[in-house]
């Protein structure tokens, strides 16, 4: 105890000594010193490599932003780096009109929305039963679901078409289903196979829905079903009336993952769509993953000059990112607090 006394005595004589000393003492002993030297080299050892970090990881996509407003005469000076000499809109009003980018944008929004909205569902079903319901070869399907996350969609390309031809007229099964009605084609060119996969859980990305989901439901008490199950509620109405509403911060985060991945997508349209099929200007089902062509009336200025055919691509992208960027300004503490919740650390 009397160490201690003696101690803080020290202290505040060696406080009351520093301050009563003269301002050049005070700043002689306070600046220059080796743990001061220390520090300062320490922090612009962080500055030096935090700016060369976000130059590396930023220049690409500032290029790109200063590359939409370049015109095809820029592209063939080599005394323009970054900065046109005469910026023009050219390349956004191209796009919008010729490759119909608000049609494009109002058919991805709708299937979009309505794809996440079922898989979003689907998914925390699956989650809870996987969470809450001990069953024989409860880890067998939960390992499947993690082994999902891990396979190449690649390797899933070849594998999918060949399912989704099953049901065309020519196969045994789509003449059986074309004797009721159905497409002679089967379901290429159409949103059927996308809704499908939706529905069964089936999804390239369904299996980290599953995972993060679970990863929350294992941390809701139990005690709370229990209390529900006491006093009459069966299982369905536990789960949409408790569970749910504990669970909208990671359900809203798994929504924006999906409409996020659905709204980029490629991969399926690529294996349900025919090649050129998108090219038709009378078709009406336009998706963002579209317009990334080079209109008609810039292919003549594009050729022979890959440089402006990839900016060209580039303000594509940029106007497919934007909606999704404006959203996450406004959605980003929910994917946070999501995140946070569904135990992803423990």
């Amino acid at each position: 105890m009397d160490t201690v006394k003696v101690k803080r005595e020290s202290k505040n004589k060696i406080r009351v000594d520093f301050e009563r000393a003269p301002l050049g003492q005070r700043l002689k002993a306070k600046f220059l010193n080796t743990f001061f030297l220390k520090k300062v080299i320490f922090l612009i050892f962080k500055l030096v490599l935090l700016v060369g970090v976000s130059y590396v990881i930023l220049y690409p996509y500032i290029t790109k932003i200063f590359g939409s407003f370049m015109t095809a005469s820029d592209f063939k000076d080599v005394t323009v780096i970054l900065l046109s000499k005469n910026p023009t809109l050219e390349q956004y009003k191209y796009i919008i009109i010729e490759n119909h980018y608000f049609k494009a944008f109002l058919n991805t929004f709708l299937v979009s929305l309505s794809i996440s909205l079922i898989q979003t569902v689907i998914c925390a079903l699956i989650a809870y039963g996987l969470a809450k319901f001990k069953f024989r070869g409860n880890n067998i399907v939960f390992f499947l679901v993690v082994f999902t996350m891990m396979v190449p969609q690649e390797s899933l390309r070849f594998s999918m078409k060949m399912f989704f031809q099953l049901f065309e007229t020519s196969n045994p099964i789509g003449a059986m289903l074309g004797a009721f009605g159905a497409m002679e084609t089967g379901f290429t060119n159409t949103l059927i196979p996308l809704y499908i996969l939706a529905f069964t859980g089936l999804g390239f990305k369904n299996g980290l829905y599953i995972f993060l989901l679970r990863q929350f439901f294992r941390g809701v008490p139990d005690e709370l079903e229990e209390s529900a199950y006491v006093d009459g509620s069966s299982t369905f109405r536990t789960f949409f009336t408790i569970i749910i509403p504990l669970a909208i911060p990671m359900l809203i985060t798994v929504f924006i993952f999906s409409f996020a991945w659905e709204w980029t997508d490629n991969f399926y349209t690529s294996i349900f769509f025919e090649v050129g099929f998108f090219d038709d200007k009378n078709t009406t089902l336009r998706f963002m993953s579209s317009i990334t062509g080079v209109p008609e009336s810039l292919k003549a200025s594009t050729r022979n000059l890959e440089a402006y055919a990839s900016a060209i691509t580039g303000t594509a992208t940029i106007l497919i990112a934007l909606p999704l960027i404006l959203a996450y300004l406004f959605v980003q503490n929910y994917i946070v607090q999501g995140i946070e919740r569904s135990g992803i650390v423990g």
